[in-house]
């Protein structure tokens, strides 16, 4: 039994032929009891008319309100136990999902398809990395895809983390990170990532700022001491930096920097102390 959702919005070039490769996905693993559901989201083309004809289950959103939201509204409405995820622009091979689905049989909380040939512009590569460097600092493990948006996972152990997950296109992200800072199993398989049908609604720098934001959202929520230990850091290597400058070049100001940052490292320490203590007795609670 299994729900498959497929958020979309003005997707009006692909969505028929991405529901039409999940009709025949379900046919192939011989499973009887399967839902597909379409979570317009907010779309002002023909994509509700296309995926209307086709006969799935439509959620339909009367405003754009986001990839996040729409993933949390439609995993909300689903009827199965077991959640698959993928996109309306037909980029990810519906055929690979068996591989996927084995994996998950296997015992894992969540398997995530990891992209192979996905191209992007040189700047976008390197943004991606100190992305992905961010968030595998946040996570504490390796993460080679850390946005696909091919996932198979389950209902009841994701809706413990729906209100603190991303509602723009973080929300995968965001599960990733929240899964494993929990101590759950996440699994990658590798999977072919085809060329998009229509234009990508994806701003790659406005994007990346909103992840880091609810990246440091996450971590602070599950791991408040992470986030005020990087930031003391930070305020200890500026101390350094101020009582070499003290003592090389009998700089004033540098002793005072090296001061001040010392004290607002031991202030920032004892406030993710507490914030960990005050997690540690909301979670006994």
């Amino acid at each position: 039994m299994v729900s498959l959702l497929i958020p979309a919005f003005n997707e009006e070039e692909s969505i028929e032929v991405t529901i039409d490769n999940a009709k025949l996905l379900f046919k192939n693993l011989k499973i009887k009891k399967f839902e597909i559901i379409v979570i317009n989201d907010g779309s002002t083309d023909r994509t509700e008319k296309f995926a209307k004809r086709t006969g799935v289950k439509i959620i339909n959103h009367p405003q754009n309100l986001g990839y996040g939201f729409s993933l949390k509204n439609g995993i909300r409405n689903a009827s199965y136990e077991t959640i698959i995820i993928t996109d309306a622009d037909h980029t990810y091979p519906l055929d690979e999902v068996p591989n996927l689905y084995t994996e998950y049989k296997k015992g894992f909380d969540m398997v995530v398809g990891k992209r192979i040939g996905y191209k992007e512009s040189i700047f976008k590569t390197i943004l991606r990395k100190i992305l992905k460097l961010v968030v595998e600092f946040a996570a504490g493990r390796k993460i080679p895809d850390i946005n696909s948006g091919l996932r198979i996972f389950d209902r009841e152990t994701i809706k413990e983390y729906l209100p603190h997950l991303c509602e723009t296109f973080s929300f995968t992200t965001s599960a990733t990170l929240a899964y494993m800072m929990n101590g759950k199993f996440v699994s990658y398989v590798p999977v072919n990532y085809g060329k998009r049908k229509g234009k990508s609604k994806v701003n790659l720098i406005r994007d990346s700022f909103k992840t880091i934001f609810y990246i440091m959202q996450t971590v602070t929520y599950y791991n408040p001491l992470k986030i005020f230990m990087l930031f003391a850091l930070v305020c200890i290597l500026f101390s350094l930096l101020g009582f070499l400058g003290s003592i090389f070049f009998n700089l004033n100001s540098g002793f005072l920097l090296g001061i001040g940052g010392l004290l607002v490292s031991l202030i920032t320490i004892s406030i993710g102390l507490l914030a960990d203590l005050l997690k540690q007795i909301l979670n006994k609670n």
